[in-house]
Parts: C-alpha cells; sequence; structure tokens
C-alpha cells in the first residue's frame, strides 16, 4: 500500500512539474529574444563601390562599409611606409652630398674626424647610397602594396557583408538507425532552402 501512495505521489508530482514547465514556456521575455542579424539587401555594385572610395582616399572604403576601426590601421600603415621612404632618401642625400664634396676636393663633410681622417671612406660613401637608394625604393613597394591591400580589403568586406548564412543553408552532421538491421549509419545533410 506504501507503494502504491508513492507512486501516486510521484506521478502527481512528475505531472504538475510538466505542467508548471509547460506554462512558463509560454512565458516569453521581451528582453530574451534574439533577432537574426540584419542583411543588407543584396547590391551587386556594393564591392566595387568600396573599392573605388579606398582607391580615391584610402580608409574612405572601410567607412563606407561601417568598419571605422580599419581607417587607423590603414593610415598608419600608409604613413609608416612614407616615413621610411623620407628617413631614407635624408640619408641617401647626406651620403651623395659627402661624395660630391670629397669629388670636389673637400675635406670638412660630416664623415671626418677630428684629426682630419676620414670615417667613412669614398668607396663606402657610395655603398651606403646604393643601399639608401634601394631602401628607398623597397620603401615605395610595400607603401604601394599597402594601398592595394587597403583597396582589397575594402572590396572583400563589401562581398562578405552580403553574404547570408542563415538556416536555408546549413550543412549538419546526422546519426541514422536502422530498426531492421540494429545498426547505425552516419551521414552528412546539405539542406538548401529558396
Amino acid at each position: 500500500m506504501k507503494s502504491s501512495y508513492l507512486i501516486g505521489a510521484l506521478t502527481f508530482f512528475l505531472i504538475s512539474m510538466q505542467l508548471s514547465a509547460q506554462e512558463d514556456s509560454l512565458l516569453v521575455d521581451p528582453q530574451l529574444v534574439i533577432e537574426e542579424p540584419a542583411y543588407k539587401p543584396y547590391d551587386p555594385l556594393s564591392p566595387a563601390r568600396a573599392a573605388f572610395y579606398s582607391a580615391v582616399l584610402p580608409g574612405l572604403g572601410q567607412a563606407y562599409n561601417g568598419k571605422y576601426w580599419k581607417i587607423p590601421i590603414v593610415y598608419t600603415a600608409l604613413g609608416v611606409g612614407v616615413y621610411f621612404y623620407f628617413e631614407n632618401d635624408r640619408q641617401y642625400d647626406r651620403y651623395r652630398d659627402a661624395y660630391k664634396s670629397r669629388l670636389a676636393g673637400n675635406t670638412n663633410d660630416e664623415f671626418y674626424n677630428e684629426n682630419g681622417q676620414p670615417r667613412v671612406s669614398t668607396s663606402g660613401l657610395i655603398e651606403a647610397q646604393r643601399f639608401y637608394q634601394r631602401n628607398k625604393e623597397v620603401s615605395i613597394m610595400v607603401t604601394l602594396g599597402l594601398y592595394a591591400l587597403n583597396i582589397i580589403d575594402a572590396n572583400v568586406d563589401a562581398h562578405l557583408q552580403q553574404f547570408n548564412v542563415s538556416e536555408d543553408l546549413s550543412l549538419k552532421p546526422n546519426l541514422d538507425y536502422d530498426r531492421f538491421s540494429g545498426t547505425t549509419g552516419y551521414g552528412l545533410t546539405l539542406n538548401y532552402n529558396f
């Protein structure tokens, strides 16, 4: 008899828990509702427009895409390339002026010490000019590469903003249990809804 009371009480408890769970699930807190991300409508010219804006003014394509945090990175990268170009140009001019001064027969350029002895030989001045000339050219190439990367970034980012990831297109693994043979089959489903 005790067991029938215990089973009855357990059944009542489970049914009441189930009813209260159903009742709570119907109440939806509006703050907990997760909204799907809003995608921009498809605009086939948006990537070209973003690339054009970045080509006209670096960082403008990133602003067009709404990625404002990338603008300081773009200007820092281009600024570093321009800085190294001008610094290498200044050093190149120093060594070129000293070399021209030595060719004219002067012994008072900045590469002489207090005793009148050259700290840098004439061949050293020629090598330094070649070194800084090559560094100037590398700085130009790196700056142009970063400028092109700015344009590519704006274009790719505009493409990816229009990429819609929703449940209409999903790839999910699944297990299929065969009741007749008692074996499990593994599979992969691809759902594509129009």
